[in-house]
């Protein structure tokens, strides 16, 4: 039999246990908790697969092309993507991202020489315009004279603009496109390839303001006192024209071969099309779009 004295001691002893010990031990037999751990929901962006009925992609008179996705970079089609080939103007979204990357939009440039060849924003000397309307006329109206302005004055020197340009194609792992002018102008050391531009323009259209601008038709922008106008309209004749085209960048070799990048949004989805060295490229570029579209459906994994 147990001693009475010893069945009072046990009973103040678990009396003060309930009193003194926090309330999450209170149960002096339980096992203790372990850390709950939460884990955050990966987002993840829809991913383009191949419909069932799958269909022959259209044929191109383009020698190069390729069309991504914009959210995953996934690969929807290409044609000798890796080919290179003149680049024309599509060089001037490497040169916008290297201004902006230079200059402030605000910063106010006075153009002290002009390049008359080619496409042109309009630009005189002894023209006080900021850095974001000389971008405007680099890229709706294609301007020369503006890419030559901006590769100026938002670098130390001219050479070492191109520099920097030619840095970024590193950094960016477009392993077969060299620069060595502002505008797009043919030179046997100037190239690209269609899967090198589509990394670019995904890259480029990250950029508000880059974005904005390739999807403006046409603008009127003025110098610094506002007396003096320029006329900028989009060479893009798919802006406005067919359903989801938002942009973003034309071009034309000498000997006449057509280059278009463009960016295509339907239904929260995006793609990136490149043809170059098309006979046509607003037609070629219109058909690969309808296919992409019609034999490609998002999902998420």
């Amino acid at each position: 039999m147990i001693p009475r004295y010893l069945i009072v001691v046990t009973i103040i002893i678990l009396f003060a246990l309930t009193l003194f010990l926090p309330k999450q031990t209170s149960n002096f037999f339980a096992k203790p908790l372990k850390p709950q751990v939460i884990a955050a929901r990966a987002i993840i962006d829809p991913y383009p697969i191949p419909i069932n009925s799958f269909q022959k992609a259209p044929e191109i008179t383009a020698s190069s092309a390729a069309i991504i996705d914009l959210k995953t970079g996934a690969t929807l089609y290409e044609k000798n993507s890796n080919l290179k080939h003149l680049p024309a103007s599509t060089t001037k979204l490497m040169t916008a991202l290297i201004v902006l990357e230079k200059c402030s939009p605000q910063t106010i440039i006075r153009v002290d020489n002009v390049q008359k060849i080619g496409n042109q924003m309009g630009l005189e000397v002894g023209d006080q315009v900021t850095v974001e309307n000389l971008i405007l006329g680099l890229l709706i109206k294609s301007g020369n004279d503006a890419a030559y302005v901006l590769a100026s004055a938002c670098s130390d020197s001219y050479d070492n603009f191109i520099a920097q340009m030619n840095q970024k194609t590193k950094s960016l792992e477009m392993l077969n496109t060299r620069f060595v002018n502002p505008a797009g102008f043919d030179d046997p050391f100037q190239f690209s390839t269609a899967a090198d531009l589509a990394k670019l323009a995904r890259v480029a259209i990250g950029n508000p303001m880059i974005a904005k601008i390739v999807a403006t038709k046409s603008t009127v922008v003025t110098d610094v006192s506002g007396n003096k106008n320029y006329y900028l309209e989009n060479v893009n004749e798919l802006l406005g024209e067919v359903n989801g085209v938002v942009g973003i960048k034309s071009g034309q070799t000498d000997g006449a071969l057509e280059n278009l990048i463009t960016q295509t949004t339907r239904d929260g989805n995006s793609i990136i099309s490149v043809v170059l060295g098309s006979k046509d490229r607003f037609g070629e570029s219109k058909k690969l779009i309808e296919w992409a579209f019609a034999n490609y459906r998002w999902i998420k994994p």
